[in-house]
């Protein structure tokens, strides 16, 4: 299921919201294993935004899609892929 980088983004920044603004009631209790992995999913998303950050601030200093496709552990064509549409709206 591919998503674009702005989706997963934009998912980041609803999920801190809803976070900041959670209310804490009896009823909302949730199970240690619940809050567990939606902490873990929130810690991935926005490590996704850092990672988009840094893509971005490399591409603005004219380092390659080689480059950076290495130091994520990708090739050059699937880093471009992925970030391709971010660094071009920022």
């Amino acid at each position: 299921m591919p998503r674009s980088i702005q989706e997963i983004l934009d998912q980041a920044e609803e999920l801190a919201r809803r976070f900041e603004e959670f209310d804490t009631r009896l009823e909302d209790e949730r199970s240690v294993e619940e809050y567990l992995l939606r902490r873990a999913a929130l810690s991935r998303l926005r490590s996704e935004r850092q990672t988009a950050d840094a893509v971005i601030a490399e591409r603005a200093a004219g380092i390659s899609w080689r480059k950076i496709g290495e130091i994520l552990g990708t090739s050059a064509q699937a880093a471009q892929q992925r970030y391709r549409e971010v660094v071009e709206e920022a």
